[in-house]
């Protein structure tokens, strides 16, 4: 018989084994886009798309896709970013919203991001300028050609995959069951929000470290990129909790650029902040079929609530309904995406009036 700390240790290791293993193993693949052209009038010959999948794809008698789930990422962010542990154990484990053994989740590196092709993978600039409705294309032919599904249960996103969700709305209208864009604006890329990516994009082109794009080594101006980063991506209120003191506040912003350095690419970078160029959905917002919840945070530095673009916005959506989480102590700014506790009950309500 096991004594009782031996007995205390194997029930703890068994919660970890269960809590690792609470949802399907993520499965890993690349998809090659043969002849994909841009609508810059560029082409590649062959395009990867790094996605990962969880689950398994089910059909209807008819041969119909009836449980996929398309989620996109954000800006210079990836889909492997949907496995940390505020987000994945929350929506995919057992009883969750999406659970993974009901549900066949597709997790995409968009155009430019992760895994797939970029910039830094050799082209460097003369990879072909890319935009959003690029990106949102290349997704569509991921799973449609690679991975077989036709019809969408939920498609969603965050920050820009927010507004990726805004563009499959528009383009691919018939699609999907439901849709669910999260700290997105749907309108064209504005005001402080265009500031801040223009700042971004000129102190890289301006450097003389960049040389066209054909640097060897990282120019000094990727530093600036990752410190907008890191400004736009919490709240004053959680930053001035972790740095409290002048030098705390230089310790947490040199450590997060630190950080981003060792993987960061100002080409990728950069492509990345100006394929937004193209992103309008403004005119096109009648055109939208499918039910549709936008969910944004009261504590979004990029999409701040009083602009009321949202709210105004919306009302052109004909099946359309948007929510602000309040700010709170468990807010992170435009970075609550993530946190899905704060959000998923909205997320089992849209599933719920959406359920066939």
């Amino acid at each position: 018989m096991k004594k009782p700390i031996q007995l205390i240790a194997a029930v703890l290791l068994l919660a970890v084994r269960l809590t690792a293993a609470e949802y399907p193993a993520p499965v890993e693949g690349d998809f090659v886009l043969q002849g994909f052209k841009f609508r810059s009038g560029e082409s590649l010959a062959e395009l990867r798309i790094h996605y990962r999948t969880i689950g398994t794809l089910r059909r209807d008698a008819s041969g119909q896709a009836t449980n996929a789930v398309l989620i996109t990422h954000g800006t210079t962010g990836s889909g492997a970013q949907f496995l940390a542990q505020t987000f994945a154990p929350e929506l995919f484990g057992p009883g969750q919203p999406l659970d993974a053994t009901k549900y066949f989740i597709v997790l995409p590196d968009a155009i430019g991001h992760g895994k797939s092709g970029k910039p830094s993978d050799g082209l460097k600039a003369k990879f072909p300028r890319y935009g959003y409705r690029d990106m949102v294309e290349a997704q569509y032919r991921l799973l449609t050609e690679g991975l077989g599904v036709n019809r969408a249960r939920l498609v969603m996103g965050t920050s820009m995959g927010g507004m990726h969700t805004w563009v499959w709305a528009e383009e691919h209208p018939d699609f999907m069951d439901a849709l669910l864009p999260m700290a997105s604006l749907p309108t064209q890329i504005s005001g402080r929000n265009r500031v801040w990516r223009r700042m971004a994009i000129d102190a890289i082109r301006g450097d003389p470290e960049w040389r066209g794009g054909e640097y060897q080594q990282q120019p000094q101006s990727l530093r600036t990129g990752a410190q907008m980063l890191y400004l736009m991506s919490s709240n004053p209120g959680l930053r001035q909790t972790e740095a409290p003191t002048l030098a705390q506040a230089d310790t947490a912003l040199d450590a997060f650029v630190a950080n981003y350095l060792k993987t960061g690419d100002a080409n990728d970078y950069l492509y990345a902040l100006e394929a937004s160029r193209d992103y309008d959905p403004g005119p096109g917002l009648e055109k939208i079929t499918a039910p549709l919840l936008a969910i944004n945070f009261a504590d979004d530095l990029i999409n701040p609530p009083e602009l009321g673009i949202l709210e105004r916005e919306i009302k052109r959506v004909r099946r359309g309904r948007a929510v602000t989480i309040p700010a709170s102590d468990k807010t992170r700014g435009h970075g609550s995406h993530t946190v899905a506790a704060l959000w998923k009950d909205e997320l089992v309500r849209l599933l719920a009036e959406t359920k066939k």
